[in-house]
């Protein structure tokens, strides 16, 4: 009984005792899912909080991190030649490379600029350069280590001795320049960042767009690590309960049933499911913006797709012919639009004759198949005179100068099917009756996808290609059209937070839903439920809730800051 009591008292990877149980109490009483631990009951343990951390590369001392870890250093700007450098050093044996360089000058006053030579090691005469000197004591570091911080000149030559002289100094600490993330790595490793915040961080560092920084940000506030831990604290206060009602309902009187203490505990466990369901919304809308919001251009050849996408990224990416089927294979192109980033995709045109080949009847398969992929799918249609011999697309609607709109049927109903559309009607500049066309073009859609039916843009290539004002071709309008459309995509309402959820979270969240699911339908058993399952469910959510922040039992952390430490640059 002692051992399960132990192994029942572990919660997220730490052992704590916070209050002894009277073993004589006649009743238990039970307020607001408050954490009692009753295993120190069973050991007669003194009411003392204990802590013991069952990660291997953790510790809350920062003395037995400086005497344990490398002294490390690194380049902390980019390289190249510059106005300044910044070389950053961590760790113990910081005091040791200032004593080597600055032989003569006292230790700086922590925290604040201080000028000083640079003295070669090896030769004291020999001065490697004139540099501002900040120490930054440990804990309020950014690696919570002893930091020290040498502003030289960037060119070349002195960054290069600047390095190679710190890597000379004696000290009784190991001093080796820094590898890839390192310094974030033991910025994690001594609870300055939690893992939520150094994913944010190497998002920010990737960041091309103003979405993108915007989005990493907000993951890297730590907001959303303390949310986290606080679900976990309470799963694990509940799970407490539950357990204590395992261990020790044979030998003490609760003032609750079982069906009862589920209920209740059921009735915390509502507001955290529906918080992770916003998470994961959030997550969606963050990685539209982290990876590209996909669209995908659709619709029959010589519609203009290929000419509409060299416009809207300024330059040559298709190639352009009035010979249909030039497009066979698809043709991937980045673009920022209004701080979005964009990956716009010019495919095959559709249309279905027995006169194409084998090579476009592929390059029309994945042209469907990329549209169905995409997030966001641009339609186009053509004005084109109404007598039009291509049979492989449709006419939508007339107007009174001979002129009519044409689109491929399929492109619509793929269109009507995909979460955002857009219909662009290209070749306007032909049309003098362009308010009745479009009038037409309008209600005709509405009619054959009912309910439907995207939004519809008037647009002419030719004019933005070839006139000047102030919208040539009306392209200025569509961009615009596209921004309004990218915010609805992202929305997140007023908890901007959430869009720093990250992939890898949203996956753990995932899991957590499930598991709370179990739990309330185990809840819902009553009499018949089962306290064992429903107190693993909780101890499950718990674990995948510390698995997002790395604290606790994450047995897989030290894998997960691999795959993210491959993206830092060294000196971050």
């Amino acid at each position: 009984m002692i051992q399960n009591a132990l192994t029942k008292a572990k919660y997220g990877g730490r052992l704590s005792f916070t209050r002894r149980l009277p073993l004589v109490a006649p009743l238990i009483s039970r307020t607001a899912l408050k954490p009692i631990h009753y295993a120190a009951s069973k050991l007669n343990l003194p009411p003392r909080t204990r802590t013991f951390s069952q990660s291997s590369f953790r510790t809350t001392s920062h003395t037995s991190l400086n005497d344990e870890y490398d002294t490390i250093y690194a380049l902390s700007t980019a390289p190249g030649r510059a106005a300044i450098a910044t070389i950053r050093i961590s760790g113990a044996g910081w005091w040791d490379i200032y004593q080597a360089l600055c032989p003569h000058w006292p230790p700086p006053t922590p925290r604040k600029a201080t000028l000083r030579d640079l003295l070669d090691p090896s030769d004291t005469k020999n001065v490697l350069d004139s540099a501002l000197v900040l120490h930054f004591p440990a804990p309020k570091t950014v690696t919570g280590e002893d930091i020290l911080e040498l502003h030289i000149h960037g060119g070349h030559a002195t960054v290069k001795a600047v390095l190679s002289a710190i890597g000379q100094c004696r000290s009784k600490h190991t001093i080796r320049y820094a590898e890839a993330g390192e310094f974030t790595r033991r910025a994690f490793q001594n609870d300055r960042l939690d893992l939520g915040q150094v994913e944010a961080l190497s998002d920010a560092l990737s960041a091309e767009t103003e979405q993108q920084r915007r989005a990493a940000m907000r993951g890297n506030s730590g907001k959303l690590g303390r949310i986290y831990e606080e679900w976990r604290q309470l799963l694990l206060a509940a799970r407490g309960e539950l357990e204590a009602l395992i261990d020790f309902s044979e030998d003490q009187h609760f003032d609750e049933s079982p069906a009862e203490l589920m209920r209740n505990v059921t009735s915390q466990i509502g507001p955290i499911l529906e918080a992770i369901r916003r998470h994961q919304k959030g997550s969606r809308c963050g990685e539209l913006l982290k990876r590209g919001i996909r669209i995908s251009l659709l619709g029959p050849p010589n519609a203009g797709k290929s000419s509409l996408l060299n416009v809207i990224v300024d330059r040559k990416a298709s190639i352009v012919s009035e010979e249909a089927g030039t497009t066979r294979d698809i043709v991937e192109v980045s673009v920022d639009i209004g701080g979005y980033l964009c990956v716009f995709a010019d495919t095959a045109g559709l249309r279905s004759s027995s006169s194409i080949g084998g090579v476009e009847q592929e390059g029309i398969r994945r042209a469907k198949a990329k549209a169905k992929d995409s997030d966001l799918v641009i339609v186009l249609a053509s004005v084109e005179t109404s007598d039009s011999s291509n049979s492989s697309i449709y006419q939508l609607a007339s107007g009174h100068s001979g002129l009519s709109t044409f689109c491929d049927l399929e492109s619509l109903k793929i269109a009507a099917e995909a979460e955002q559309a857009i219909v662009v009607l290209n070749k306007c500049d032909s049309t003098r009756d362009l308010g009745t066309l479009l009038e037409n073009t309008k209600t005709k859609m509405d009619n054959l996808l009912p309910g439907r039916s995207p939004p519809v843009v008037s647009i002419s290539c030719r004019d933005a290609e070839q006139s000047g004002g102030l919208d040539p071709g009306n392209i200025g309008t569509l961009l615009d059209i596209l921004q309004t459309t990218f915010g609805t995509m992202t929305n997140v309402g007023d908890d901007l937070d959430l869009l720093g959820v990250s992939e890898r979270q949203s996956q753990l969240l995932s899991t957590c839903t499930e598991h709370l699911e179990r739990f309330k339908d185990e809840a819902l058993q009553g009499e018949e439920c089962d306290i064992v399952v429903a107190a693993e469910h909780l101890r499950a959510v718990a674990a995948c809730l510390a698995r997002i922040t790395g604290r606790g039992q994450a047995g897989d952390v030290e894998e997960v800051l691999g795959v993210v430490f491959e993206k830092f640059c060294v000196g971050k």
